[in-house]
């Protein structure tokens, strides 16, 4: 049956986005769909005796035994709800807008180095790849919202970051490896998208470095400081077609010299070395704990968010790759020095160069949107700051560093994705998220709830994603280390 229930607002319970979390006043037992443990209920009912008034109803949804013995279904669609604080209307974070986030976060810096790893093992060995990768990553992904939204409902707020997760299944060592590694490949990778997005305006706009490193960083930064949820997914939507429009038009005009047979080439022993930035390239995990909270911890659609949101830059890399892979012959391999095919297509058809890096200009801002929100929102948490305010510290913290860093050095964007895709990415978004998991499904210590399972396979699941993380990770360990 279908009830509507009473919400009430309790002001300590309030997410760090600008939206106010507002609990949903449901029967206070555990559903399998959705989440509502008994510790987050008694921080409810706490607060219902301060503020008895309801404000608005919803129709929720949980299960309990009636006086008579039968049980009685409630259906509910969200954990929480999203509030302005001024109006105290709610404002859920749209679907679409989602989408947008994650496929903008993952189409970033990486895609352009995609080509100059894969040409030695071909076209097909590393569409293969790019698929398995893919796989893998949406399975980290959703292993991150389960252990994500989980944690919101045990400890009664919104906007939990990835420390406040680690802290909770891992204890302190999980959060040395988290804060660490998180703040490593997120300032990594700022500067490396800094430091091409103002080599790209300096060249266009002929100004220094350093007014176009602030430029870019301004820009970008301020719509994440300023801008609502809806408008900083309407940019990032804006952003995302921008990129699908450049990319036709780089597809168009460079495959009049695609040759069909050059796709063919399968070189399977050299995919390993490849495997470091194609899973750079799927990166977006760091927006799971916005996306959970945008969505209002509604698991279905944080689901399809990240299925689709990551789909749309699979397809873009494995066309990206047989274009350019395809349509440039006699690569150079073999040599210590990597020849991009980037700069051989650029030299080779005039046409290609500017769409070229208006493709990477857009690519790299909708990347570098998303680290920014996922960066910010870490921060916050890990100082401690008070939630439902906006407060700039976190984006300066944010901001201003990978500017310095990509000023003194401004060929350190291959140094940056080379280092943050092989020692980080795996770490934090591999072996991290299966770790979470298992300590928070099978954990002696975990709540006596069984939160729901989005990656299916249990224990085995588990394990291979953290096994075939551990082993990239070690053989590039013996590959870079291993010779003397």
């Amino acid at each position: 049956m279908s009830v509507s229930m009473p919400l009430q607002t309790p002001t300590s319970l309030m997410s760090r986005t600008r939206p106010q979390l507002l609990l949903h006043n449901y029967p206070p037992t555990y559903n399998q769909k959705y989440l509502c443990p008994k510790s987050l209920l008694r921080k409810r009912d706490h607060h219902l005796h301060q503020f008895p008034t309801p404000l608005r109803t919803f129709k929720c949804s949980s299960q309990r035994q009636s006086a008579d013995g039968q049980a009685q279904e409630y259906e509910f669609e969200r954990l929480f709800s999203n509030l302005n604080r001024t109006t105290l209307k709610r404002e859920p974070g749209s679907l679409s807008s989602a989408i947008f986030l994650v496929a903008g976060t993952t189409v970033g810096a990486g895609i352009l180095a995609i080509p100059a790893v894969t040409q030695e093992s071909g076209f097909l060995a590393s569409a293969v790849a790019c698929i398995l990768c893919w796989i893998f990553m949406v399975a980290t992904g959703l292993l991150i919202a389960e252990v994500n939204v989980n944690t919101m409902c045990e400890l009664g707020s919104g906007g939990v970051s990835l420390v406040s997760m680690a802290r909770r299944t891992l204890g302190p060592v999980g959060v040395q490896i988290a804060c660490w590694s998180y703040i490593f490949i997120h300032y990594a990778l700022l500067v490396a998208y800094v430091a091409r997005s103002s080599d790209i305006l300096t060249n266009y706009l002929g100004i220094p470095l350093w007014e176009s490193s602030t430029l870019f960083s301004l820009v970008c930064g301020g719509i994440c400081y300023f801008g609502s949820q809806r408008f900083i997914g309407a940019v990032n939507g804006v952003l995302v077609f921008g990129i699908i429009a450049s990319f036709t038009a780089l597809v168009a005009v460079a495959s009049g010299g695609l040759e069909w047979d050059a796709l063919l080439k399968a070189n399977f022993e050299a995919v390993p070395i490849s495997i470091p930035i194609i899973a750079l390239s799927f990166v977006y995990q760091n927006v799971v704990p916005v996306l959970c909270t945008n969505l209002e911890g509604n698991i279905s659609k944080v689901r399809t968010a990240i299925v689709l949101g990551t789909a749309i830059p699979l397809g873009l890399f494995l066309v990206w790759d047989a274009v350019i892979l395809g349509s440039i012959s006699n690569l150079e391999m073999g040599s210590d020095k990597m020849i991009d095919p980037l700069q051989q297509l650029r030299s080779s058809n005039g046409v290609v160069g500017p769409i070229i890096e208006v493709f990477s200009l857009l690519a790299i801002a909708t990347s570098y949107i998303g680290f920014v929100l996922g960066l910010s929102d870490f921060l916050a948490d890990l100082l401690k700051l008070p939630t439902g305010e906006n407060r700039p510290q976190p984006y300066l913290l944010t901001l201003i560093p990978p500017i310095g860093l990509a000023l003194l050095d401004p060929e350190i964007f291959f140094k940056a994705l080379d280092f943050a895709g092989t020692y980080g990415v795996l770490v934090l978004f591999g072996i991290l998220p299966a770790a979470m998991s298992w300590s928070d499904r099978y954990s002696s210590s975990s709540t006596s709830f069984k939160p729901p399972e989005l990656v299916p396979g249990g224990r085995l699941t588990l394990t291979l994603v953290m096994g075939c993380a551990g082993c990239v990770i070690l053989t590039e360990i013996l590959e870079n280390f291993g010779h003397p």
